[in-house]
């Protein structure tokens, strides 16, 4: 709604009021946690961090639009290796590091955060694109585009609330492997579009699973990460999982933008056509990164007692 009847900047402005109920209610319903003090900041991971993972995004976004001759593009990746590998170093050496690495030692909860980068990756990757196929190719407004996501919306929702109850009788393993299945199957669906093809036929279905399977799949992972985390860990553990959660969405997407420009580059037709074999070819390559995931949560150990 913002979108049709302003400006899709307006978009931004949705978490100001949401941010500001929380920051007002959350001290008087949320407890403290144990404070730790001793040690500084870790500025220099933060920065050598932000920046690598910047400029690798860049780095992509870049080749979409330029190709992989793009001699700013080839620099830009350099310098991303060398800051993530600066900011590895520096949290090996650090004192209060940004990310706690003996978090990973963990097998369970090191696969768990690969899945939470791998499958934003791919999922930021459908909405966006299937966003761009309803406006571009099937002329949908932004409000009724909003509408054809309800297909995806309301299943995520009732999966959502049924995943607690799947977690207790199945175990985080079948429950998140059950999901990321789904939502394998509804993007590799997806990886057929055709630019003839209507909503019902070529969306309905897909999104559907994809919805179910994102209800599924998130809960599960997050309590593969943050069960038996040590107090002093625990805002680490927590803060990691979103981090991840947001550099797999902006990497993720910003391979998949590089993926769709060399295919529709090469791609014949109209527009439309164009832009299909392009998204197509996009989609592909979010079900590699949620396959990857399946295959990560399928190496989970299910403990001997739950």
């Amino acid at each position: 709604m913002l979108t049709e009847w302003g400006s899709w900047r307006w978009v931004f402005f949705i978490n100001i009021p949401v941010g500001l109920a929380i920051a007002a209610l959350a001290p008087r319903h949320v407890a403290e946690t144990a404070r730790h003090p001793g040690g500084r900041f870790d500025v220099a991971g933060a920065l050598t961090g932000t920046l690598g993972m910047a400029s690798l995004v860049y780095a992509f976004i870049r080749v979409a639009d330029q190709g992989w001759s793009d001699s700013r593009a080839l620099t830009t990746f350099g310098a991303a290796a060398a800051l993530l590998a600066a900011f590895l170093v520096n949290e090996v050496r650090a004192e209060r590091p940004l990310v706690v690495l003996r978090l990973f030692a963990d097998r369970n909860r090191a696969l768990a955060y690969g899945c939470m980068l791998l499958i934003p990756a791919g999922m930021f990757g459908v909405f966006y694109f299937s966003t761009q196929f309803l406006q571009g190719v099937l002329g949908y407004s932004p409000l009724r585009t909003g509408f054809a996501f309800l297909p995806l919306a309301l299943p995520l929702f009732v999966a959502a609330r049924t995943a607690p109850r799947a977690l207790a009788r199945f175990g985080a393993k079948r429950v998140a492997s059950t999901g990321a299945l789904l939502s394998l199957s509804g993007t590799l669906w997806l990886s057929q579009l055709d630019a003839g093809a209507g909503f019902a036929s070529a969306l309905l279905g897909p999104l559907a699973l994809i919805g179910v399977g994102m209800g599924f799949t998130i809960m599960p992972l997050n309590t593969l990460i943050l069960t038996e985390v040590q107090p002093r860990d625990a805002g680490s553990a927590s803060g990691l999982l979103q981090t991840m959660q947001q550099i797999g969405g902006s990497l993720g997407l910003s391979i998949l933008v590089t993926v769709f420009g060399t295919a529709s580059r090469g791609a014949t037709g109209g527009a439309g056509e164009v832009f299909t074999a392009g998204a197509t070819a996009a989609f592909a390559a979010a079900a590699v990164f949620t396959g990857l995931a399946l295959l990560l949560v399928l190496a989970v150990r299910t403990p001997a007692k739950r």
